[in-house]
């Protein structure tokens, strides 16, 4: 499917930056999926106010390919997604894998009714920047793409701005998220979608949970051959957003306000670190993010979106430490929580 086929709605809530949850992985005690806390969450993030949800990515845990639940996980999703609304959606599959794999994803996400493929690179490790093209592009030839530059912390590849150049000039690409959690990394994507001439085409969403909020309303500007461009992120694709949703759309709605503006409040400015403060503990940073995915499961077990914190990989859990940070942070910056906002409405979403 070429971009030019996405309904009209769904391209231009893309194209113009919303707020997509990567959705996480609900499971019982015995590590299956757990329908109903699945379908829960998934109409939490649409009550919320999400643009769409992407699915089947790090954050739903990568291991579900390995246990034959890609398929039925995205299912479901876009299943309670249709049934719970009728305002358009961006639906965005997770790709992994060799490029056989990936098409294939691509062809399950498509065939389900996804719009876009959020392409890992992971599996990709030790490939030449060419043969990494090569796959994105057998790849796009599929499905529109999101690119996805994600940490090496947790599995991503170090790409060079040329890459980033040569990837924004496939045809299909429609938008790359941008979480090397790294500032020079992040400059580096821009800089290659700018050189590729792609910026009107390609919308830039963050995925730094270290610095969501200056990336969401702070402009970018970039130099070639003394011409001054300025962009901006026009959205996020963020695990960070898969808790406490409702008060992160409010706060991405005051950065959309802040930007194109002169100056910017100061408090806004400010509440910046307390989210990066907040997102320290629930990705356990002080681990190296080993506990990133249990740690937002642990926020979300706590206000009964989750029955536990239970992953598909038994090693995989909250680090030594974390649930003591989880509780400093869910303590000092409690009204950056939507505690209230899901207990009024959870029995509704598990029903």
């Amino acid at each position: 499917m070429h971009h030019s086929q996405i309904n009209a709605d769904v391209r231009k809530l893309i194209a113009e930056g919303t707020v997509l949850p990567a959705h996480p992985l609900a499971l019982t005690a015995e590590r299956q999926l757990d329908k109903q806390h699945q379908r829960a969450l998934t109409r939490y993030y649409i009550d919320a106010g999400s643009g769409g949800l992407a699915v089947g990515v790090h954050t739903t845990q990568f291991a579900i390919r390995d246990v034959g639940l890609y398929r039925p996980v995205l299912e479901l999703a876009a299943e309670t997604a249709a049934s719970w609304t009728k305002r358009p959606l961006a639906m965005v599959a997770g790709l992994a894998g060799p490029t056989t794999q990936a098409v294939t994803e691509a062809r399950t996400a498509l065939d389900i009714g996804y719009h876009a493929g959020l392409l890992s690179l992971a599996a990709m490790k030790g490939a030449s920047e060419d043969e990494i093209i090569a796959h994105c592009t057998t790849v796009a030839a599929e499905i529109p793409l999101v690119g996805f530059y994600l940490q090496p912390a947790v599995g991503g590849v170090i790409l060079s701005s040329r890459f980033w150049q040569r990837f924004a000039a496939i045809d299909n690409v429609i938008a790359i998220k941008i979480a090397p959690f790294n500032r020079y990394r992040t400059l580096d994507v821009l800089r290659g979608v700018a050189a590729a001439g792609a910026l009107d085409r390609v919308a830039l969403y963050t995925g730094n949970d270290d610095h969501i909020l200056l990336d969401l309303m702070l402009p970018f500007d970039l130099r070639d051959n003394g011409v001054t461009t300025r962009t901006y992120f026009k959205g996020g694709l963020l695990g960070h957003w898969s808790v406490w949703t409702a008060s992160a759309i409010k706060q991405f709605e005051r950065c959309k306000a802040a930007r194109h503006k002169d100056s910017v409040p100061a408090d806004l400015l400010a509440l910046d670190a307390r989210v990066t403060d907040c997102n320290s503990a629930f990705f356990d940073v002080a681990n190296n993010f080993h506990g990133c995915i249990a740690g937002c499961h642990e926020i979300l077990r706590r206000q009964g979106l989750m029955r536990g914190l239970w992953c598909l990989d038994p090693n995989e859990g909250l680090s030594p430490g974390q649930k003591e940070e989880i509780d400093r942070v869910t303590r000092e910056h409690a009204d950056l929580s939507d505690d209230a906002f899901v207990a009024a409405n959870l029995s509704k979403w598990l029903a």
